[in-house]
């Protein structure tokens, strides 16, 4: 007969809850589409209510939450620049660029991999 067995995560890689959560705070900076703020608040609340779970949480929810800060202030800069007309243009690139990191740091995230975001002003030690 044979014995069925759960898989075991290989020694150094987070384990597949933690590494859905590190997802999970990468991506919910996808909620300032649907709701004010909401960019800060995914990440800041998957960050706080799971940092104590596994440290692999901890330092993709810090990442996650610093990257989302950072676009958030790049964002009113370019509002602000758009009264001599470049923030227009740069609101653009800021948003393409969050919208791609974010993705490739979710997909990071999900392999098990610590992803630093470039460009990141860390606020959150």
């Amino acid at each position: 007969m044979t014995e069925q067995t759960t898989p075991v995560t290989p020694p150094g890689l987070p384990s597949p809850e933690a590494r859905k959560w590190a997802l999970i705070a990468h991506l919910s900076g996808f909620l300032g589409c649907l709701i004010p703020f909401g960019s800060l608040i995914g990440p800041l609340l998957v960050w706080q209510l799971k940092k104590d779970q596994d440290v692999f949480i901890d330092d993709q929810g810090k990442e996650a939450m610093n990257f989302q800060i950072s676009v958030a202030i790049a964002a009113l800069i370019s509002v602000l620049l758009m009264v001599i007309v470049i923030g227009f243009l740069l609101i653009w690139v800021v948003i393409i660029g969050a919208v791609i990191l974010m993705i490739i740091a979710a997909i990071k995230a999900n392999e098990g991999k610590a992803y630093r975001y470039p460009f990141c002003w860390r606020i959150i030690k």
